[in-house]
This record gives C-alpha cells, sequence and structure tokens, in this order.
C-alpha cells in the first residue's frame, strides 16, 4: 500500500510538472509574438524612413538636375511599398491568429494601420481599443435594426423590452471599456475588468437573444446579432493575448497574502480570515471579535446538525457592530416602511458605501438595486427572518429575465443576513429569487429559495459565502464568474417525471473568463426530498451554453447525485467544448468512476489545475479582502 501511495504521489508530480511546462510553453509563445510584433513594426519604420529619404533625394536630385532628362520612377521603391503592405498584412494576421472571426478582425485591424502608417509601432492598448470601439459600433447598428423589427406578439414585445435594457448595458460597459485603453497605465492595472465587462457584454446578446420564444423572430434577432457577437469575441480574445504578454498569469496565489489586506486579516491556518470586519457609511469598523473558545450559536437558521461551529457562529456574528446609516422597519420602528421607499430616497451621485438595515419581517415587493446604487451594504436579522419576497414566474407571462424577487445590478453590493425568496412553485417553471448583474457582488449567510431558476448570476464576478442555496432545475445559472464557498446547496423535490440538476452555466464563447466554482460546499437533499432522494434523479449540472464551465471542488456530495454526475443538455450539445471538472471531493456522491466520458469532463484535475479555480486566480479577489469578508484563499488540502 505504501509503494502504491508513492507512486500516486509521483503520478501527481509528474502531472505538476508537465502542467508547469506547459504555461512555461504558452508563456514562451506569446512572448514569441510579441517579439515577432516588435520586429515587424521596426521593419515597417524602417521602410517608412527609408521611403522618406528616397523621396527627399529624388527632391534634390530633381533640383540640381533640371534640365535632365527625368529618371523613371526606380524598380526599388515600388518594391518597398509593396513590401511595406505586404509586411502591415502579415502583422494584422499574426494580431487576430488568437480570434475566432479572424476576416472579422483583419477588416477591422486593417484600417488602425492604415491609420498609423506614419507610426508603424502599434501599442497593444490601440490594437484592444480599436476592437473594442469597432464591437460598439456593432452593438448601436445592430440594436437600430433590432427596434425597426414589427413585434406582434406580447410575449415577444416584452422580449424586446428585455432587449432594450441589455444593449444599454452593453453600450454603457463597451464605452467603459474604451475608456480604460486610453491611456497605457490604465489599460494595464484594468486588464482583467476588460475581460470581465466585455464577458458580460457578450453574455447580453445571448440574453437578449434566449427573451424570444422560438419563432422565425428569434432566428432573425439571431442572425442580427450574430456580427455583434464576433466582434465582441474578437475582442476579448485579443484582450487576453494582451493580459497574457503583461502579466505572469502562470503565478498561483498560494500562501500569499492577497494585495491590500492587512496581516491582521490573512488567511488563518483553516483558510479563514480573523474578523468580519465591514466599512460603515460614517467610517466606523467593527471592533467584535470570534472568539474560538465563544460557545456555538442557537442554530436558528434551519442549518442540519453537520453544520459546523464557524458557520454557526458566523450566523450569528455576522451583522454584530454594523451601524446603519438607513433602517427599514415594516412596524413603522425604522426610517421608512419598505425597502423601495427606502432605495428611491438614497443620496444621488453617492460613491461612499452605505449600510442598509432591514428588520426582521417579511417584504413582499420587487426590488432593483439599480446601477447607480453602487456600494451598499444590505443586512438583516437573519435570513430567514429578514426576507423579500415574490412570486413572478414564467407561466404567467413573464419572461425568465424579469421575474426575479431582486435583481442586484449596482456594483460593489454586499448582501449579510437576509433571505430572497420566490414563491411561485414547481408549477410555474423559471421563477427566480435572486437575479445578480452587478460586478463584484458579495452575499454572505443569505439565503435564496426556489424551484427552477432559483439564482440567476447573470454576468461579472460574484462571491457566495455561507449561503443557503435551494432548488430543483438548474436552480444555480447564469454566465457571471462566480464562487460559492462554504455554501449549502439543498436540492428540493420536483414536480412528477422532472429531475434535478444543480448548475446550468451559461458560457456561450471560450474567451470569456466566466465560470462556477463550488468550493468547500455540501450538496444534500433537503426535508422533503430525502426520502425519494434515491428515485428522483439529481445531476451537478448540464451545459446550457456551448462553453459552459463549472468546477466542483473540495466539497461534499450526498448520495442523491447520480453515478455519471453531470447531464447533457441535448444530444451531444456542448460535450467537446464545455470544461467541467472535480476535485477532492468527498461524501457517497463523490465517486467518480462511473462519471460521464465526455470530451470536455475531467473527472479529476491537478492540485495545480484546482488552485487556479480559487479566489484571488479566478476573481482576481482583492476586492473580497477589501471588503474584509471571510474567505478560503488557498485550497483547503
Amino acid at each position: 500500500m505504501a509503494f502504491e501511495e508513492f507512486a500516486q504521489v509521483s503520478k501527481r508530480r509528474r502531472a505538476e510538472r508537465a502542467e508547469k511546462l506547459k504555461k512555461k510553453v504558452l508563456i514562451a509563445v506569446f512572448l514569441g509574438v510579441f517579439l515577432l510584433l516588435c520586429v515587424a513594426g521596426g521593419v515597417l519604420a524602417l521602410l517608412h524612413f527609408k521611403d522618406k529619404s528616397d523621396k527627399a533625394h529624388n527632391h534634390d536630385d530633381s533640383k540640381d538636375s533640371s534640365t535632365s532628362k527625368k529618371s523613371p520612377p526606380s524598380q526599388g521603391s515600388n518594391g518597398g511599398d509593396d513590401h511595406a503592405i505586404q509586411t502591415s498584412s502579415k502583422i494584422v494576421q499574426m494580431l487576430c491568429e488568437p480570434t475566432d472571426y479572424k476576416k472579422t478582425c483583419e477588416e477591422a485591424l486593417t484600417k488602425l494601420v492604415d491609420v498609423t502608417k506614419s507610426s508603424p509601432a502599434i501599442e497593444p492598448r490601440v490594437i484592444v481599443k480599436t476592437a473594442i470601439a469597432a464591437a460598439a459600433d456593432a452593438v448601436v447598428k445592430a440594436a437600430d435594426e433590432i427596434g425597426a423589427f414589427k413585434f406582434e406578439k406580447p410575449e415577444e414585445k416584452a422580449a424586446y423590452d428585455v432587449c432594450k435594457k441589455l444593449f444599454e448595458d452593453s453600450k454603457e460597459e463597451l464605452g467603459t471599456s474604451v475608456n480604460h485603453t486610453e491611456k497605457q497605465e490604465d489599460f494595464s492595472s484594468r486588464i482583467n475588468d476588460l475581460k470581465t465587462w466585455l464577458s458580460a457584454v457578450y453574455s447580453y446578446q445571448e440574453t437578449c437573444v434566449d427573451a424570444f420564444p422560438d419563432s422565425k423572430t428569434k432566428d432573425d434577432i439571431k442572425g442580427t446579432l450574430n456580427a455583434t457577437k464576433e466582434f465582441i469575441s474578437n475582442s476579448l480574445a485579443l484582450v487576453s493575448s494582451v493580459a497574457t504578454l503583461i502579466q505572469d498569469e502562470s503565478k498561483i496565489y498560494e500562501g500569499v497574502l492577497p494585495p491590500g489586506l492587512a496581516p491582521a486579516q490573512a488567511p488563518g491556518p483553516d483558510g479563514w480570515e480573523s474578523d468580519l470586519d465591514l466599512e460603515s457609511g460614517s467610517a466606523r469598523r467593527l471592533m467584535a471579535h470570534r472568539a474560538a473558545s465563544a460557545p456555538p450559536a442557537i442554530d436558528e437558521e434551519g442549518f442540519p446538525e453537520w453544520v459546523g461551529r464557524d458557520e454557526r457562529k458566523l450566523a450569528a456574528k455576522a451583522t454584530v457592530g454594523l451601524v446603519p446609516n438607513i433602517t427599514v422597519a415594516r412596524d413603522g420602528s425604522g426610517n421608512y416602511t419598505s425597502i423601495n421607499e427606502c432605495l428611491k430616497n438614497l443620496p444621488e451621485n453617492r460613491k461612499e458605501r452605505i449600510f442598509i438595515y432591514v428588520k426582521e419581517g417579511f417584504y413582499e415587493e420587487y426590488v432593483t438595486i439599480t446601477k447607480k446604487m453602487v456600494n451598499i451594504t444590505m443586512y438583516g436579522d437573519g435570513s430567514q427572518k429578514s426576507m423579500i419576497t415574490g412570486n413572478k414566474n414564467f407561466v404567467d407571462g413573464v419572461r425568465t429575465f424579469e421575474t426575479a424577487t431582486v435583481a442586484v445590478l449596482g456594483e460593489g453590493f454586499i448582501g449579510i443576513a437576509i433571505g430572497f425568496r420566490n414563491t411561485a412553485g414547481p408549477q410555474k417553471h423559471q421563477a427566480v429569487a435572486l437575479r445578480v448583474q452587478a460586478d463584484r457582488a458579495v452575499f454572505l449567510n443569505c439565503r435564496m429559495e426556489g424551484y427552477q431558476d432559483t439564482l440567476y448570476a447573470q454576468t461579472h464576478r460574484h462571491f457566495y459565502r455561507s449561503c443557503y442555496i435551494t432548488g430543483t432545475i438548474d436552480f444555480i445559472f447564469g454566465d457571471a464568474a462566480a464562487i460559492f464557498q462554504n455554501c449549502e446547496i439543498m436540492v428540493r423535490k420536483p414536480m412528477e417525471n422532472q429531475q434535478n440538476i444543480i448548475t446550468a452555466q451559461g458560457r456561450a464563447d471560450r474567451h470569456e473568463n466566466t465560470g462556477f466554482v463550488l468550493h468547500n460546499c455540501k450538496i444534500l437533499p433537503d426535508k422533503g426530498l430525502e426520502p425519494e432522494k434515491l428515485k428522483i434523479k439529481t445531476y451537478l449540472g448540464r451545459p446550457w451554453k456551448e462553453y459552459s464551465r463549472t468546477i466542483v471542488m473540495e466539497s461534499n456530495i450526498g448520495e442523491l447525485i447520480q453515478p455519471e454526475g453531470w447531464l447533457p443538455w441535448q444530444g451531444d450539445f456542448a460535450l467537446s467544448t464545455l470544461y467541467y471538472a472535480e476535485f477532492n471531493n468527498n461524501g457517497p456522491g463523490a465517486d467518480t468512476i462511473n462519471r460521464v466520458n465526455w470530451p470536455g469532463y475531467k473527472k479529476s484535475i491537478s492540485r495545480q489545475e484546482a488552485q487556479n479555480y480559487t479566489v484571488m486566480p479566478f476573481l482576481r479577489g482583492t476586492w473580497i479582502g477589501q471588503a474584509n469578508v471571510p474567505a478560503h484563499y488557498n485550497l483547503l488540502s
């Protein structure tokens, strides 16, 4: 047995060395491409100055020999022009090599080379700026074309309303992206933001199409948006290539303190930070500390018996010491009696963080944290005590996008100890409890309750810590880059002849930086499903879009999960392009021996590859540390 273990370790080390070599080779290739670009730029520069020199020489000769016959243009001069054109063409081809739509890319960048002939050395940021600007123009054109469509049916009109919102979001984020390519220092520091914003814009186009029912109109919408998606995909590919050149993305943040964190906030031996230390609106900070010897909090959240002491303490202590700027209370003891009334009266153009305390009660209202409502912390008395509830659903004629009880769009949102519920029930099909479009959104000790499509992790970067998420079909879905850490994924009983699928991740382009990571979670049946957990089939996920990406690692998987683990969407769609992986899970449902045999599925990945999906490498999660939210920054094993 000892020799077998040693062989396994050796095999793992060989795999890790191979992975490191692969990364080094990739970096060398990209550096080689960069060197070629520099050489090509130099060649163009030499040709440019040679051409100027030749013209000056010919001009001087004509003045000195005004009575002599004019010589015919030298063959070398024309050859130089032809050679410059050929070199420019090769540069464009080389730049467009990593893209999926090379013709579209070449047409856009050829104009750039023509414009910059007087200065042939093209900066990477200018290349990216040109590509993004072309994408922005394509979005405007597509929006105008679709706006001219005639929508006769009510469901098509409702779908178009969704598209209009998404087009506005696309224009805004592409505009922001272009602005961050104006200066080199701004561009370099925002390269990962660019990937996030462009991924979101690509997803918006997909969501627009998905809003329409199957029909000729939907096909026409899809066709109109194809060119737009090509431009956005190319922009993503170029940003990713440039990012590889200007950053050492092969570094793994293993055992490294996240930038911006003070030593007191460093992860402890078990990966926990020392305190939940959120900054209040009046610049006051929490002073309460968790003593290791403190007794467990009373289980008022409905946690099962196996929930550990630390998680129970987090539930009890999450909001201790927070000082609200505004209090919402159903009983009239606060500043407002409804959340919407509170949001309507927020100060305009506010940038500093504001704390909204939602006292115990059931708030039957549909809430939207708009894009202008940035840096909001909303916290309650517990995820089952302070609950926002609604029942909008697809069967009653509402598009899935619009069914959310709560929609969060404002950047930097933090939700703590609060619940989000959709009560429509399984018979109403798609019925979202929480839709999150915001970037850098954090949910700590929150509860998301529903059946089909409970949590719509739509776009951008999210971190869910110690949350309780329950549902039946695709109940964690969307195209965000999201990590679910220490969460309880509780599967409910569906309708007759239905099966359960936990995730449906919607990465539609291979260059997007999105995906779902379930890290140190527990995947179990709730009490309603428990008696029939072996009769009703339950799967970890299925590929909603072509490049769907989901990783389950260091999690406890209950026996409710089918041996094959994952479910196809339809036929062989996406089975070779998806990325599904499992790493070091435990529990009766964690055995991968009988898992699916798809080209894109990995039964087991190396520790180094799994590390890529932890907080820092995957989310660039310094923003999580700056919010002082507890997090495992490394793998647990």
